[in-house]
């Protein structure tokens, strides 16, 4: 008897992560009497003419430069959006709203909104101050907050499509992080073309990879990392029927992902002021230093109650017997974690195996998380997918 009320203990546990977490929940974009669909299509719609209007007028000079820079950063964004995706092993958000992410960071924000202010902004500095002055400050005293609350209009935008989707400060983070990405690979093509006119033409595949080798070394602690760090703070300022309200958190995270930002973008302009020649690799190395830091440190800060939420939802799985405790560890614990699950190979071949025991649970966990902990054909099949791997490999 006490079994059996332990095991409904369990299962209402999970049931209250599920539905505290929406994981699992399906996120619809087409919601015609959602004013936030037409506010984002509007947008994209208008970015996009803009980025089209734009390729279509130096395609014909510099189609070279634009195939080489769409390629490379291409490439360089499938990366990050590999590796971005990789980290999202808690409540993971559906492809479908990392796309609209990626879609709103590449477009909406970037050439409907952040774009033209920024033109705007810093021609009255350049009037008001003078081109040199300008040329020093404008960029960091524009972009962060026009760049930053374009992005962050995205992540609204999207919880207002999927209230039942984006729910902590977590899904900020990862939401967030997609924006960015979008942002940058988008804005980094655009920096490839320009370049191609430095030397009028004559060698634009050269200047243009002199560009792309640059923004590839810089960009590991550029948009994504403000972005994400800027959106947790986000989903902190405004709160979720999950996520409690933590004002001077959310306040903090959002002013440091801009101050970020605004050194980056003032680094010729604070070297001019200290008059010290070659300070500005030691700035910019500093600034990638702080910013890795920094979103490391909101991963972790983000990350914690979800792990708490993978816990609940497969401590039933511990009980039946499908994983065991130390596979439930891994799953709701760090990476550290894991690394010493598969260093032990817990009674498994070899740390391979021990992986792909573990990868499926995970596997199990969403399942369990899109039907809604029931015990559907999916949710089974995938349980005997552990089972098997489990018998194959002890």
């Amino acid at each position: 008897m006490t079994a059996v009320i332990d095991d409904q203990q369990l299962l209402t546990k999970r049931r209250a992560a599920l539905e505290v977490t929406g994981w699992g929940r399906p996120f619809t974009f087409l919601q015609p009497r959602n004013l936030a669909m037409w506010v984002y299509l509007a947008l994209v719609a208008s970015g996009t003419a803009l980025w089209v209007q734009e390729m279509q007028t130096q395609s014909h000079v510099y189609s070279q430069a634009i195939v080489a820079s769409t390629v490379v950063f291409g490439l360089y964004g499938a990366l990050f959006w590999w590796f971005t995706a990789r980290i999202d092993r808690y409540s993971s958000q559906s492809a479908k709203v990392k796309v609209v992410a990626f879609i709103w960071g590449g477009f909406g924000a970037t050439w409907a909104m952040a774009a033209p202010a920024n033109d705007a902004i810093r021609s009255l500095y350049a009037k008001a101050f003078g081109q040199v002055w300008a040329l020093n400050w404008s960029a960091g005293l524009t972009a962060p907050f026009t760049e930053e609350l374009s992005k962050g209009l995205g992540l609204l935008l999207i919880l207002a499509l999927g209230r039942k989707v984006v729910r902590t400060a977590y899904d900020g983070f990862i939401i967030g992080a997609f924006i960015g990405l979008g942002f940058q690979i988008v804005e980094d093509i655009s920096y490839g073309m320009n370049s191609a006119a430095s030397q009028f033409g004559a060698n634009q595949v050269g200047a243009a990879m002199q560009t792309i080798y640059m923004r590839l070394a810089v960009g590991v602690a550029a948009h994504i990392l403000y972005s994400a760090t800027f959106c947790a703070g986000l989903l902190y300022l405004i709160g979720t029927p999950a996520q409690p309200r933590r004002v001077g958190r959310g306040l903090a995270l959002m002013a440091t992902s801009m101050l970020l930002h605004g050194v980056w973008d003032s680094v010729s302009g604070i070297v001019s002021a200290l008059g010290v020649p070659g300070m500005s690799f030691v700035l910019l190395a500093g600034v990638i230093v702080l910013a890795i830091l920094i979103v490391f440190w909101t991963f972790h800060l983000t990350v914690t109650p979800e792990r708490q939420y993978m816990l609940d939802v497969m401590a039933p799985e511990v009980a039946s017997g499908v994983i065991t405790q130390a596979e439930l560890d891994a799953l709701s614990g760090t990476r550290k974690d894991r690394k010493a699950y598969w260093k032990s190979r817990s009674g498994h071949r070899d740390r391979k195996q021990a992986k792909h025991v573990l990868d499926a649970s995970f596997d199990l966990a969403d399942a369990i998380a899109a039907d809604r902990g029931l015990n559907t054909p999916k949710v089974e099949f995938t349980r005997s997918e552990v089972r098997r791997l489990r018998q194959a490999t002890s």
